[in-house]
């Protein structure tokens, strides 16, 4: 290691004893001439020292690594908290008479994930207005990346753990992988969890997406409020779309009503209206707004 030094010529330091000694009275360390001395730069040579690192300049280097790490910490966790392009998105419907002992073992299952270290964010909610899946089970996560919606935790633990928890009292009626829209959407594709939803499923005539996402982008403008568009890129009969408007209760879904622009209506095959409540005991790395 190659520091720095200087040393004041010995001119120097006797004026600066003399200078010192007068001022106070009496005699005065070499420290205190030599402190003086920084006042006369011309006084002063300077050599440079080769020597070798002390053990505390060791521990000096090692604490201001660490302290670099720990203040890249927060830049490094929040680029990979940006939320990637696909959700994943399934159903499930109880068995009959069982719907409470299919909450009881999902909730277990839910603690399982938990317990597994799970980073990723599982919402769940109840159909509550539907002409045919009322009271069946949506759960899903947002915001992967395809290398991340790859790599979930523990996939065999994970299906053993349902396997005794879950589908004993249910059955699984949907499961499929969606792509966020941003340019027909107003939000980052990861729903606030706010306690109700809009839930509408669109499916089209075959050939018709292109013209159908032109046509719901054209009005993007016009969204008020979060409206988070997807497109089924796997998992059932497409083209696909799913359209999720989170809000606070249910009088805002009503007074905020969203219709589908009327050029889309000749691509559309059918059309599926559901609102949703949130299930705050069941989320996991998801915190429920009130």
């Amino acid at each position: 290691m190659r520091c720095f030094m200087w040393r004041p010529l010995p001119s120097a330091v006797a004026a600066a004893r003399s200078a010192a000694g007068a001022a106070m009275g009496g005699a005065v360390t070499a420290e205190a001439a030599v402190t003086t001395t920084t006042f006369a730069p011309a006084s002063i040579t300077w050599r440079v020292i080769d020597r070798p690192r002390r053990r505390t300049d060791r521990v000096r280097m090692k604490r201001l690594c660490i302290l670099a790490l720990l203040l890249a910490t927060p830049l490094l966790a929040q680029t990979e908290s940006e939320p990637g392009p696909f959700a994943r998105i399934a159903v499930l419907r109880a068995n009959d008479g069982q719907t409470v002992d299919l909450e009881a073992g999902y909730v277990r299952h839910l603690e399982w994930h938990r317990q597994a270290k799970d980073t990723f964010r599982w919402y769940s909610w109840t159909v509550w207005a539907s002409t045919e899946r009322q009271r069946w089970l949506i759960y899903a996560t947002f915001g992967h990346t395809a290398a991340s919606l790859s790599n979930p935790v523990s996939p065999a633990e994970d299906e053993r753990d349902n396997i005794i928890n879950v589908l004993p009292h249910a059955q699984f009626v949907g499961n499929g992988v969606y792509e966020f829209l941003p340019s027909l959407s107003r939000g980052n594709g990861v729903p606030t969890p706010v306690l109700r939803a809009e839930y509408m499923t669109i499916e089209l005539h075959q050939g018709a997406g292109k013209a159908f996402e032109a046509a719901v982008a054209a009005e993007q403008s016009k969204l008020q409020g979060e409206t988070l568009w997807y497109r089924m890129v796997a998992g059932g009969d497409m083209p696909r779309y799913v359209r999720l408007r989170p809000r606070a209760t249910l009088g805002a879904i009503l007074e905020e009503r969203a219709e589908l622009p009327d050029k889309v209506n000749a691509l559309i095959s059918k059309v599926t209206l559901e609102t949703l409540n949130l299930r705050p005991n069941m989320l996991v790395n998801v915190q429920a707004v009130p």
